[in-house]
């Protein structure tokens, strides 16, 4: 995994405080925004960080998610403001560390999963948080942890066959 920089800690600030807005400035569901975002243009400034060229705050965010998509209030379920300020600070630090574009993550990790594990991750460092979320979907971003993985299964396998 790669280290989250200045920079790097200042765009997951960004995109958190995003999330968090949304609860009182979107009327569409907490899952609905999600997707968007995740899949949206400012999504892909965020991921080549050229948004740090600009003095972008988190309301523009949600005015740019309204220009590129429209203004819609489908869907009713609203995460708490906890929760969505910790979803997004998770996406944009899994996006970074894993170097992976927010469309990917959106594909690893649904909201409604993460809204899931908000309770028993929350308090983790958030390379943490990814690296238990990564393991439980059996992806291994660290190649020395997957080959001690394959060695354990291959393990396994020697010992229960007989030896002749």
């Amino acid at each position: 995994m790669k280290k989250v920089n200045k920079d790097g800690l200042l765009l997951c600030e960004l995109q958190a405080t995003a999330f968090e807005n949304s609860i009182d400035k979107m009327d569409s569901s907490s899952e609905i925004f999600i997707r968007r975002f995740m899949k949206s243009k400012v999504a892909k400034r965020l991921d080549n960080e050229s948004v740090l060229n600009s003095n972008m705050l988190a309301n523009d965010i949600l005015q740019l998610l309204n220009e590129e998509y429209g203004v819609t209030d489908y869907g009713s379920v609203k995460y708490t403001h906890n929760e969505m300020y910790w979803i997004g600070y998770i996406y944009r630090y899994f996006a970074i560390t894993c170097d992976l574009t927010s469309s990917q993550v959106y594909k690893i990790i649904k909201p409604k999963e993460l809204r899931g594990l908000f309770l028993p991750y929350h308090t983790l460092d958030p390379s943490q948080a990814i690296e238990r979320i990564l393991e439980a979907k059996g992806i291994f971003p660290d190649e020395n942890k997957e080959l001690e993985r394959q060695y354990k299964i291959f393990k396994k396998i020697r010992l229960k066959k007989p030896r002749k």
